[in-house]
């Protein structure tokens, strides 16, 4: 009897074990994962360009120490900073968040919210820091410091299309959503409204991601020729997905939020097409940023890879994939934050 009883004490805790196992393993989803992949990523670009201090000072070199361009490259600069100080806040809150979600395998509906309320509203104080880039990319050349008397009324084209018109929709328009977006992120109001909003952000930072890198691509162009494009397949076709690759995803997603406005509860979102857009969005990043690695030489250099290699703060989203693709394959709702 003492065997038969201490063999069934055995099996019980083998089975115990077994089960929370079991439970280890379905809490760790892919989806899970990515997340914390994703948001780690956030947080470690907006680390480096926070403490990424060379250029300070460069006023005073590139803009020859005086003069008005010498003034909007040291209010632009400061003011940049200050918006990457509020990215950075955002970004650490946001991985804290996570960590805390896998220490305590679960954070209340609450709490979530108030999370992704304070990380939505730094980030939108974060693109009110390019107003000021804007500002000076739609000024006349003689007000923005690059000409002289009798240019009053004369633009600076790549000024306007690289710096100008993208950093204003981006400081106007963004910051609008994501701020609608936070205000609807409370307990007692419907889901709709944040499911609508969310998609409804996506659909804008796609369009100013088209603006921003399409007007870099023209910059390119002015000064390289289109040879510059022809003469290089990777160029060509990463200037065919800035071009016509964004635009139509942002139709696609623009399309998609038109039918999903009204889902009440996230379980019923198609999430295999929300799962092809995150994906969509994050290989654009990926690819470019790939050209470089494997194709890139110093003859290739140009404003292009100046701007997405070394000024471009939202190259996070190359690890977008990793949860588009479990969005893609998971038939259930995309995540539970509630404990159990």
């Amino acid at each position: 009897m003492q065997t038969t009883s201490l063999i069934m004490k055995e099996s019980e805790i083998m089975i115990k074990r077994l089960l929370g196992t079991m439970n280890e393993q379905k809490f760790y989803s892919p989806l899970k994962i990515g997340l914390f992949l994703v948001t780690l990523s956030y947080f470690l670009v907006t680390f480096h360009a926070l403490f990424t201090l060379s250029w300070i000072g460069e006023w005073e070199y590139v803009g020859g120490g005086s003069g008005l361009i010498s003034f909007w490259i040291f209010v632009t600069d400061i003011s940049g900073f200050i918006g990457i100080v509020f990215r950075f806040i955002a970004s650490f809150i946001a991985f804290a968040a996570v960590i805390l979600y896998f220490a305590k395998k679960g954070l209340s509906t609450q709490t979530t919210f108030k999370v992704l309320r304070w990380v939505l509203v730094l980030e939108a104080i974060y693109w009110l820091g390019l107003l000021v880039s804007g500002i000076w990319g739609v000024l006349p050349v003689a007000l923005g410091g690059f000409g002289g008397g009798g240019e009053e009324l004369q633009f600076s084209t790549v000024l306007l299309i690289s710096t100008g018109v993208p950093c204003l929709v981006a400081a106007i328009a963004i910051p609008i959503v994501l701020v609608k977006l936070a205000s609807t992120l409370k307990v007692d109001k419907p889901r709709a409204e944040a499911i609508k909003w969310g998609l409804i952000a996506g659909v804008v930072y796609i369009f100013a991601f088209w603006l921003s890198n399409t007007g870099m691509w023209i910059s390119t162009l002015l000064s390289k020729g289109t040879e510059y494009v022809g003469a290089y397949p990777q160029n060509l076709l990463s200037f065919a997905l800035t071009v016509y690759g964004l635009p139509a995803l942002a139709v696609f997603t623009a399309y998609f939020t038109g039918k999903s406005i009204g889902t009440e509860v996230f379980e019923k979102l198609n999430l295999r097409t929300l799962g092809v857009i995150v994906v969509a969005l994050g290989l654009y990043f990926l690819w470019n940023y790939l050209t470089w690695i494997f194709f890139g030489e110093n003859y290739l250099w140009s404003d292009w890879y100046a701007w997405f290699l070394g000024h471009n703060l939202d190259l996070w989203i190359i690890s977008l994939p990793l949860v588009g693709l479990p969005l893609f394959f998971k038939r259930q709702a995309p995540l539970a934050f509630e404990q159990s």
